[in-house]
């Protein structure tokens, strides 16, 4: 018997104002794009998960920052029994080197403009846009964050 539910990262990876996607070749979104990822190992957190699956799926390097969102994935039968259920852990990730190729349950991985996917150029799983809101949001958030600091301009020393 199947234990319920089960734990899968995502690797939300964005390049600028690019955003790195893969069309399913398996169900339950066979045909759709989304996110690469796949199951967390007995271990592995979902940071370490989301930039393994995502160099296993496309190639691509890149380094897990933060979690964005967690995304339940419920589907029953027509009898109303659990066919599955994921519990996806979306991670937003800094890309660092490669170009997607597809492989492993990826029959195509590419580089897409984020506009044109939450204006809806592709068939998309459910919460994909949503968690591409969400991770332009927080890298806004980085960004402004980061461009506050002030950079010390020198040594300073405290009189002792």
């Amino acid at each position: 018997m199947a234990h319920f539910p089960r734990l899968a990262a995502l690797a939300v990876t964005l390049d600028g104002d690019r955003v790195l996607l893969v069309q399913r070749r398996n169900p339950p979104d066979a045909g759709l794009w989304g996110f690469p990822g796949g199951h967390v190992e007995p271990g592995e957190t979902a940071l370490d998960a989301a930039a393994r699956e995502l160099a296993e799926e496309t190639g691509v390097i890149a380094l897990p920052r933060i979690y964005l969102d967690n995304i339940d994935m419920i589907e029953c039968g027509e009898d109303g029994a659990l066919r599955y259920h994921f519990l996806l852990a979306a991670v937003l990730c800094d890309y660092v080197s490669g170009d997607p190729v597809a492989a492993d349950d990826a029959m195509d991985a590419n580089w897409f403009l984020v506009e044109d996917i939450l204006a809806g150029a592709k068939p998309l799983s459910g919460g994909v846009a949503r968690t591409l809101a969400r991770a332009m949001a927080a890298q806004q958030a980085g960004a402004s964050q980061q461009a506050g600091v002030a950079q010390p301009s020198g040594t300073a020393r405290q009189a002792g």
